[in-house]
C-alpha cells in the first residue's frame, strides 16, 4: 500500500501577508479566467510559455506551477487585493538550495497596473522566500524598455547588477535585459 502524497511544509496554503491588507496566496484552478486575461494584452502575451486563450491553457499553467511547487523548485503566488480579488501574481523559479537563490518574476492583470500592486507583491515574496525557503538571493530580469518593470524592481530593494545584451528574442527582435538582485541583508526601500 502506498503512502499518501503530503506536500512539502514550505509550500504555502494560506495567506502570506503583505503590506497595505494585500497577501498572498496558492493559485486555484478557479483563478484561470484572471490569468487568461492577465496574458491577453499585447505586452503579455509574449511572456506566457504559450498562448493563454482558453480557461484550460490558463489551468495548465497553474497546474504547471503547482507541480514545480511540489518539486520543490519554483512557487508562483497569487496577489490579492484587500477585498479578496486575485489582482496578480509573484513567483521565484529555480531555486537553488544548495546556493540558497532563486529567480523572481511578476505581474499584474491590467485593471491593477499603475497602483503599486507589483511592488507590493514583490517585497512580501522576497520576505517569504528569505525566511520560508532560507534562500539569500533573488535575482531578476526585465527588458531595458520596460520602465515599470525596473521601477518595480528598485522600490522592492532589488539593486541593478548589470546588463546582459541580446538576452531575450520575442516575436523575431532581441532585447537587452537589465539585471537586478536582492539580497536578505539589503535594506527594503520605504513604500
Amino acid at each position: 500500500m502506498s503512502r499518501p502524497f503530503l506536500p512539502r511544509p514550505d509550500i504555502p496554503d494560506s495567506l502570506v501577508a503583505a503590506e497595505r491588507g494585500y497577501a498572498l496566496r496558492p493559485w486555484h484552478r478557479s483563478d484561470a479566467p484572471l490569468v487568461r486575461e492577465a496574458f491577453a494584452p499585447e505586452d503579455m502575451a509574449p511572456m506566457g510559455p504559450w498562448p493563454m486563450r482558453t480557461d484550460a491553457e490558463a489551468v495548465q499553467w497553474i497546474a504547471d506551477w503547482t507541480h514545480k511547487q511540489v518539486q520543490g523548485i519554483g512557487y508562483a503566488l497569487a496577489v490579492q487585493s484587500p477585498l479578496g480579488r486575485v489582482i496578480g501574481n509573484v513567483a521565484v523559479s529555480d531555486v537553488d538550495r544548495v546556493n540558497g537563490t532563486g529567480w523572481v518574476t511578476y505581474w499584474t492583470a491590467p485593471s491593477a497596473r499603475g497602483r503599486g500592486v507589483a511592488t507590493i507583491g514583490l517585497r512580501a515574496l522576497a520576505t517569504w522566500a528569505y525566511t520560508a525557503l532560507d534562500l539569500y538571493r533573488l535575482e531578476l530580469g526585465h527588458r531595458v524598455s520596460n520602465a515599470a518593470a525596473c521601477s518595480v524592481a528598485k522600490r522592492a530593494g532589488f539593486q541593478v547588477e548589470g546588463l546582459q545584451r541580446a538576452k531575450l528574442r520575442l516575436e523575431g527582435a532581441r532585447y537587452d535585459v537589465e539585471l537586478h538582485a536582492r539580497l536578505a541583508t539589503d535594506p527594503v526601500p520605504d513604500l
